[in-house]
C-alpha cells in the first residue's frame, strides 16, 4: 500500500473535563445533558465582569503525585492524565520500547494548547514581584512553554518519531489530531498520541476575553450561560481540561489485535484572512475547510450523519458556521444531527478540539448524538437539525461524523471520522 494512503484508526481515548475525570464520566455527562459550568469562588474573581467558568471536575492534583504535579503547568497535568487514559485504553501497559509491540521511532505525540502555561507565567510573575527573584521556580520555563504538554506526553510514552505542538488558538487541538493523522498516512509513524489541552481559568484571561465582549456575563445562572443557537446567547464560557486519542495505522492495529473505535478519515484546513478575532460573517473560510475535507478524504455529504459543531454560543460565530455547512453540504445538512457540546463543557480553547474529538468518536461508537442544552428560543437563522431534549440515536450501517474547530486568527480545521 502507498504510505500516503494508509488507513488511520482510533484505538484509544482519554479525557479530563468539566464533566468528569475520564472519558467515561465525560460521556455520561454529555449524554445526560449535564452542565459543568459554575460560579467562580475566591477573592481574585470578585471584581471581574465574568465570574463563571467550567473548571475540571477532578483536580489534577488529586490524580498526579505531588512531586510530579509541582513541575508541570496545569495544562500539562491535564494532558498527561488524558494521555495516560488513552494509552491504557489502547491496550498498552508500558512506554514504547518496554512494550515489545511498539517501536519508539514509530511512535509520535502531537498535543496542542492555544495559550500554553499561562497560569504558570502569571503566578510566577506574582512570586517575582512579591517574594523576589530567588523564589521563582527553576521549573518555570519548561512549565510555561506551549510545547510543555506535548513534550511531557512524549516523554511519558517514549515517542521518538516526532513530538509536535500546533498553536492555532481554538483550532489547536483539532489541528494536532489532523497533523497526527497525516504523520501516520505519510508513513512517518505507526502510532501517534494526539489531542489538545488548556488551563486558563485565571483573572487576566477572563478579564481580557470579557473586555472583548466575547464571554457570557450570565453570572446568575452559570449552568444556563452557554447557549449555542439560542436567541439570548451572549458569548462563550471558559472551560479547562484535555482530550486525547491514540491514532494508529489500521495495519498496525490489526497486527496486535487492537480494539478499534472508528476510522480517522482526515482533515480539511483553511484560513479566513478576515480579522484577528472576528469570524468571517459569510462562513467563506469554514466552507473552504469543509470542501477541502471532502476533497481530501473522498467523503460524500450524504455519508455525514453527525456534527460536533464549534458553536461557542457567540451571536456571529454560531450562524456563520451553519451557513458555511449549508453552502457545501446543501440539502444533505438536513439529515445531520448537530450537537454543540460546549453548551455543557464550556469552551476549552486549544483543548476544545481534543475533547470534542473524543465526543465525536464516542458518538459514532455508541451511535448516539449528545444533546445541545439551553436552547430555549432557537435563533430564526438556524436552518439545521440541532439535537435537543436528550440524546439522538444515529443510524446503523457505515456512517460518518465531522468535528469543527475554528480559532482567533481565522484558523479553520474540520476533522472527519467514519464508523467501523
Amino acid at each position: 500500500m502507498n504510505p500516503t494512503n494508509r488507513t488511520v484508526v482510533v484505538t484509544g481515548i482519554g479525557a479530563t473535563t468539566p464533566l468528569g475525570g475520564d472519558s467515561a464520566s465525560t460521556w455520561e455527562g454529555l449524554i445526560a445533558g449535564r452542565s459543568g459550568i459554575r460560579a467562580l469562588e475566591g477573592e481574585r474573581f470578585e471584581e471581574l465582569p465574568v465570574r463563571i467558568a467550567a473548571p475540571a471536575a477532578v483536580d489534577p492534583g488529586e490524580v498526579l503525585p505531588r512531586p510530579q504535579a509541582r513541575k508541570l503547568d496545569r495544562s500539562a497535568q491535564f494532558a498527561l492524565i488524558a494521555a495516560r487514559e488513552a494509552w491504557a485504553d489502547a491496550g498498552f501497559a508500558a512506554p514504547a520500547g518496554e512494550d515489545g509491540s511498539i517501536r519508539p521511532d514509530r511512535l509520535g505525540a502531537v498535543i496542542a494548547s492555544g495559550i500554553g502555561g499561562v497560569t504558570t507565567l502569571l503566578d510566577q510573575y506574582d512570586v517575582l514581584k512579591e517574594k523576589g527573584v530567588r523564589r521563582v521556580s527553576p521549573h518555570t520555563v519548561p512549565m510555561l512553554m506551549p510545547n510543555g504538554p506535548s513534550a511531557n506526553v512524549g516523554l511519558e510514552v517514549n515517542a521518538q518519531a516526532g513530538v509536535h505542538t500546533p498553536v492555532s488558538a481554538c483550532a489547536s487541538g483539532a489541528e494536532a489530531i489532523g497533523y497526527a493523522i497525516e504523520m501516520i498516512r505519510s508513513g512517518r509513524a505507526d502510532i501517534v498520541v494526539a489531542g489538545g489541552t488548556e488551563a486558563a481559568i485565571h483573572p487576566l484571561p477572563i478579564a481580557a476575553f470579557a473586555n472583548m465582549m466575547a464571554m457570557s456575563k450570565n453570572n446568575d445562572e452559570p449552568g444556563r450561560a452557554s447557549r449555542p443557537y439560542d436567541k439570548a446567547r451572549d458569548g462563550f464560557v471558559l472551560g479547562e481540561g484535555a482530550g486525547v486519542v491514540v491514532l494508529e495505522s489500521a495495519e498496525h492495529a490489526a497486527a496486535r489485535g487492537a480494539r478499534v473505535y472508528c476510522e480517522a478519515l482526515g482533515q480539511g484546513l483553511s484560513a479566513d484572512s478576515h480579522h484577528i478575532a472576528q469570524p468571517e460573517p459569510t462562513g467563506r473560510g469554514i466552507a473552504a475547510a469543509v470542501q477541502n475535507l471532502l476533497d481530501n478524504t473522498g467523503l460524500k455529504p450524504s455519508e455525514v450523519v453527525h456534527l460536533n459543531a464549534h458553536a461557542t454560543s457567540t451571536p456571529q460565530g454560531d450562524i456563520a458556521e451553519l451557513k458555511a455547512l449549508r453552502k457545501v453540504l446543501g440539502d444533505d445538512l438536513d439529515h445531520v444531527a448537530i450537537s454543540a457540546t460546549k453548551s455543557m463543557t464550556g469552551h476549552l480553547l486549544g483543548g476544545a478540539g481534543g475533547i470534542e474529538t473524543v465526543a465525536t468518536v464516542l458518538a459514532l461508537h455508541h451511535r448516539q448524538a449528545p444533546p445541545t442544552v439551553n436552547v430555549d428560543d432557537m435563533d430564526d437563522e438556524v436552518e439545521a437539525d440541532v439535537v435537543r431534549g436528550g440524546p439522538r440515536a444515529l443510524p446503523e450501517g457505515t456512517i460518518a461524523a465531522i468535528n469543527n474547530s475554528f480559532g482567533f486568527g481565522g484558523h479553520n480545521v474540520v476533522l472527519a471520522f467514519r464508523s467501523v
